[in-house]
């Protein structure tokens, strides 16, 4: 039997708290319905069903046709790794969203919140476009945006070995299934090094079409972290730079029209990753575990 769940809005957006309306667990979550929510929400926050890590990962399984990775963090269940990226401010980007790899969906369950701070915060690239100037929307759509950078080759093995299924051990994979896999994505170019690393380069728009819809959503990684990895270089198409008073008006945007999640013990939330940009207060309170989830879904139909 599925659960059954009622909403209510969450923030200052479109955002929903879905809590139980009856009996039954966050992995008992009717699939169809929580993409729907998520179709129409952006982001939920899923709360009150007395989650834990087996019952988030089934339901991130049974909501996904598969699940994908961040290659430099550990994984705590099939689908589940923990977030581990110091105690800083973490910028706002979608997760992956600096490489051809970028998943559909984010997940989150957090088995204890911090007494204080340490909040992850969304900001949906639907407001974030809307808002922008004239001069901003039409410098993003005038050209794509690309990212490169080096890749250390236990990373490229990691994410290429999830990728194919973990069907073929990471260590015997060839650095040519790795370009196989890019060659299917366009605007993608790898570049294999002498030390076993690659380089990319990864040519995508800066708003675009989400999962869900075509209508055009600024979500991107141009303001995200880059913990555990090379920083990457940003610039346009035609190799510019992106302005200064550019990026300044990215940045006072996305943070007026950025939201918290006020964690709670056992809540878990999903964000449309095509659509919603998130990041995360600074650390005040380190006693605190919250797992990640990535993953695909198939796109409704058109």
């Amino acid at each position: 039997m599925s659960t059954a769940v009622q909403t209510t809005p969450y923030g200052t957006g479109s955002g929903l708290l879905v809590q139980p309306a009856g009996p039954g667990g966050l992995d008992a979550i009717d699939p169809k319905e929580l993409r729907d929510l998520l179709a129409q929400a952006g982001f939920l926050l899923l709360r009150g069903f007395g989650a834990d890590m087996d019952a988030f990962t089934a339901l991130v399984q049974n909501t996904s046709t598969s699940t994908t990775l961040d290659p430099a963090r550990d994984f705590y269940s099939e689908v589940a790794q923990k977030v581990d990226a110091g105690f800083d401010e973490v910028g706002l980007h979608t997760e992956n969203g600096n490489s051809p790899f970028r998943s559909h969906l984010a997940w989150f369950f957090c088995e204890k919140a911090a007494s204080t701070g340490s909040q992850t915060t969304v900001c949906d690239g639907y407001r974030v476009w809307d808002a922008l100037s004239d001069q901003a929307r039409t410098a993003f759509a005038a050209q794509d945006i690309v990212y490169s950078r080096y890749v250390a080759e236990p990373q490229w093995r990691a994410m290429a070995h999830h990728l194919l299924g973990r069907t073929k051990p990471a260590d015997q994979i060839q650095v040519s299934e790795l370009l196989a896999l890019a060659g299917q994505l366009p605007g993608t170019e790898i570049t294999p090094q002498d030390d076993g690393g690659v380089r990319y380069s990864f040519r995508t728009p800066a708003a675009g079409p989400t999962v869900f819809a075509t209508r055009p959503s600024f979500a991107n990684s141009i303001l995200g972290p880059s913990f555990n990895y090379e920083k990457p270089t940003i610039t346009f198409a035609d190799t510019t730079e992106l302005p200064a008073p550019l990026l300044a008006e990215v940045e006072e945007v996305t943070a007026r029209l950025t939201e918290n999640l006020d964690w709670q013990d056992g809540d878990a939330a999903v964000i449309d990753n095509t659509r919603v940009m998130h990041g995360r207060r600074a650390i005040t309170d380190p006693d605190r575990t919250i797992y990640n989830a990535l993953s695909y879904i198939e796109a409704p139909a058109a």
